[in-house]
């Protein structure tokens, strides 16, 4: 509908839908519960014949929407409240006239009708505060359809992104599902440099890579540069530093000689239990981890993706302070 016709009509369907979801999953899972108790008690009868009566089925289906709703309201308050995480590492390089860097990273925004001005603002004060020397976003800051993004002017925010050695982003999955070129060249036109496959050497003292999503190959027919072939023209006496959207192929950055790599998108299932599910198809899916001299660090996201709740973990803003030795 927001494609079709942008209205507040399509704002109403649109907060309407992504609360349900959240409250449908949870739903699911008290009937799937039940379910499951029915049939033990079908196995080996323990249900005394009281709990099968029609009030106290009521009574049930009842506490089940009031634990559901106390639960999406206590989520929706936590989604809003983005924590400052601190991720203290040392780089084994040394670096002429920089002894320490203060990297500001936030990733999976998802700027659209359901992070509107008002969160967005916020999310760049926050940013902003934290003084950091540089500003890097780790894709998905578009949340699919540009329209909303658009028309809320959220490009103006975004333009108050301020760091002394520049604000840099990468693509995520959401820009390709809504189309990874106007979001850019969007992005691009309000402060943010996109670093697509690529390479930047930062003041000549460390560089950026940016790595396109790995899901372009799913919605551009093209198909991202490979890890070594980015590394190519790099001088490893530098530090490096690595955006990629997705927290794939950890042991190849090891194999390549990355000293940082930063990634998001898995929102660490965003809702528990989902988290079990990103814990099994990705190494990290959020937090730190050391692979021989390779740090990375998987933010769970600052934004959110469909119920504009999270259950489980907190939205954060990372503050990298990378020491060099």
């Amino acid at each position: 509908m927001e494609r079709i016709w942008l209205s507040l009509v399509s704002d109403v369907f649109t907060w309407i839908g992504s609360f349900w979801l959240a409250a449908f999953f949870y739903l699911l899972l008290i009937v799937i519960a039940i379910d499951l108790i029915r049939l033990l008690d079908y196995i080996i009868p323990f249900i005394p014949d009281s709990a099968k009566s029609l009030e106290f089925r009521k009574i049930v289906f009842w506490a089940s929407v009031g634990v559901v709703s106390l639960l999406l309201l206590a989520g929706f308050i936590n989604a809003l409240i983005p924590r400052v995480k601190t991720l203290e590492i040392t780089a084994d390089k040394k670096v002429e006239g920089m002894k320490e860097l203060n990297i500001a990273f936030a990733s999976d925004i998802h700027l659209g009708t359901l992070i509107g001005p008002r969160r967005t603002n916020k999310i760049i004060q926050k940013i902003n505060g934290l003084n950091a020397d540089l500003i890097l976003l780790g894709g998905d800051i578009v949340d699919e359809d540009l329209g909303p993004v658009i028309r809320n002017n959220l490009g103006d925010s975004l333009k108050k992104l301020s760091a002394p050695l520049g604000v840099f982003g990468i693509t995520g999955n959401h820009e390709y599902i809504g189309g990874a070129e106007p979001a850019v060249k969007y992005l691009e036109a309000h402060g943010v440099k996109m670093i697509r496959d690529t390479a930047i050497k930062i003041d000549n003292k460390f560089y950026i890579l940016g790595r396109e999503d790995r899901d372009m190959r799913n919605f551009a027919g093209t198909k991202r540069k490979e890890i070594q072939s980015l590394m190519q023209e790099i001088d490893h006496t530098f530090p490096i530093i690595m955006l990629d959207h997705q927290p794939f192929e950890l042991d190849i950055k090891e194999e390549n000689g990355i000293d940082l790599t930063l990634s998001g998108h898995t929102h660490h299932g965003q809702m528990w239990p989902l988290n079990y599910i990103t814990k099994a198809i990705y190494e990290v899916s959020w937090g730190y981890k050391k692979k021989g001299n390779t740090h990375v660090y998987v933010s769970s996201g600052v934004g959110g993706w469909g119920p504009p709740v999270r259950i489980g973990n907190r939205p954060e803003i990372v503050l990298v302070n990378v020491k060099f030795n």
